[in-house]
């Protein structure tokens, strides 16, 4: 069985459209890259090429076990619209064993 050095996650991706967040987050639930994802409608002021920004986004919030990061992040470059996507992993710091496990049963990572 394979080992989970690197722990479990939260990513957070920021995208333009509640359709692509949708997109994006059946994809990586379907890959077992996330054992869930959280949808919220955002509003992000940013800079961009010397400019100011203002608009509505999109959040996703990613629930998964960071050694699957590289490949995580792959799926959602290849789906998501923005030159530089933001795409941000957390660790989580505690969660009770009980939701350790059912992330471990969604992912395509084994637990040992």
């Amino acid at each position: 069985m394979l080992q989970q050095p690197a722990g479990y996650g939260v990513v957070l991706v920021t995208v333009a459209t509640e359709e692509e967040a949708k997109t994006i987050a059946q994809a990586v639930v379907e890959a077992k890259l996330a054992a869930a994802v959280g949808l919220s409608p955002v509003y992000s002021i940013y800079r961009w090429q010397g400019e100011i920004h203002k608009k509505h986004e999109w959040q996703l919030v990613m629930k998964s076990n960071l050694a699957l990061f590289p490949t995580l992040e792959a799926k959602i470059r290849e789906l998501h619209s923005y030159q530089l996507p933001e795409i941000i992993a957390l660790p989580i710091v505690n969660a009770s064993p009980a939701y350790q496990q059912w992330i471990d049963e969604q992912l395509q990572i084994e637990c040992s």
